[in-house]
């Protein structure tokens, strides 16, 4: 595949060419050695495209992680931050219900290697925007990354997937018009196309 947009939020390109120029060299590496034509399915349940071949989301996210892993990137298996919700906010009418075996909720980082965070997107918009302007900025609170990186389909490749996804332009509007805050890591947003 090739990198076909580039987009800084909050000098995110500048911060990864001076801190980082090797970690992005892998990057763009992983992003060239996965073959996007070896991940197409031909689909018969969706209405509009019948029998048409489009691009799996789920194995390509596998063959990026497996690229990545090459590479020496701690994947989302090593991670993980375990949240802990708070319940003293629940008003006295409310009573949640027990669970005998409740599942422990956590945030996941795709990859990290070195303090620089990469995600890589197949999702819907929310998950992009939650990655950029929440989870990134969690990991950074923690001590984990103090970049990021986000790797996102363009739109014309997005259009060519099994299920909707979102897409570099969308992402790169929303995030000019909201503007950059104080709390905001670097990060560069990389579309991919194949």
């Amino acid at each position: 595949m090739i990198i076909a947009g580039k987009y800084s939020f909050n000098n995110g390109e500048n911060v990864i060419h001076q801190q980082y120029p090797h970690l992005l060299s892998e990057v763009e590496q992983v992003i060239q050695l996965v073959d996007a034509t070896r991940y197409k399915t031909k689909t018969s349940k969706e209405k509009t495209m019948p029998g048409r071949a489009l691009y799996s989301p789920k194995r390509l996210n596998k063959a990026f992680k497996a690229e990545f892993t090459k590479l020496s990137w701690q994947d989302d298996r090593h991670n993980k931050i375990y949240c802990d919700y708070p319940t003293e906010y629940y008003t006295s009418d409310y009573k949640p219900k027990s669970d005998p075996k409740p599942a422990r909720p956590y945030r996941a980082m795709d990859f990290i290697k070195e303090s620089l965070g990469v995600e890589v997107q197949f999702g819907k918009y929310a998950f992009m925007v939650y990655n950029v302007c929440a989870k990134m900025t969690i990991f950074h609170n923690l001590g984990l990354i103090d970049a990021g990186i986000e790797i996102v389909p363009i739109k014309q490749f997005a259009d060519e997937m099994s299920t909707g996804v979102s897409y570099f332009e969308q992402f790169v509007w929303d995030l000019e018009q909201r503007g950059v805050s104080n709390i905001d890591l670097p990060v560069l947003i990389l579309g991919f196309d194949s």
